[in-house]
This record gives structure tokens, sequence and C-alpha cells, in this order.
């Protein structure tokens, strides 16, 4: 059975997933939180969608709409 992909990555001051060499799944704007977080800098809690989740929803056939 094949391990479902990890879309949805939290990062906090109690729990933090990611780190800044994640850059090319969280992002940059993700990575960077995350990093934050590890040093220690006060970061709101939030959580990052990874770039893996966008491929598996364009795969779908779907586009994003922003308006």
């Amino acid at each position: 059975m094949k391990t479902p992909e990890k879309f949805v990555y939290v990062f906090g001051s109690s729990r933090t997933e990611g780190a800044a060499a994640m850059k090319n799944l969280l992002g940059g704007k993700g990575a960077n939180l995350a990093e934050m977080c590890r040093l220690g800098i006060t970061v709101p809690s939030g959580f990052t969608i990874s770039t893996e989740a966008c491929t598996a929803f364009t795969a779908q056939g779907r586009e994003a709409v922003f308006e």
C-alpha cells in the first residue's frame, strides 16, 4: 500500500513541520516561516499547502481561479 502524500505542513511555537531546505516543496514563504519558528522567532501559527498539492489539483484537470 502506498503512503499518501503530505499536502499540508503546520508551523508555530508548539509544532513546526518543514525547514528552509524544503523551499521547493513549501515555496519560499512557507519554508522561511517554518525556519523562523525553528529559530524561536515569534510567528503566528499557520499552515502551508505544498506545491505537490497544486500539482495534484491540476493533474485532475482543475484550475485555480483567483478573482
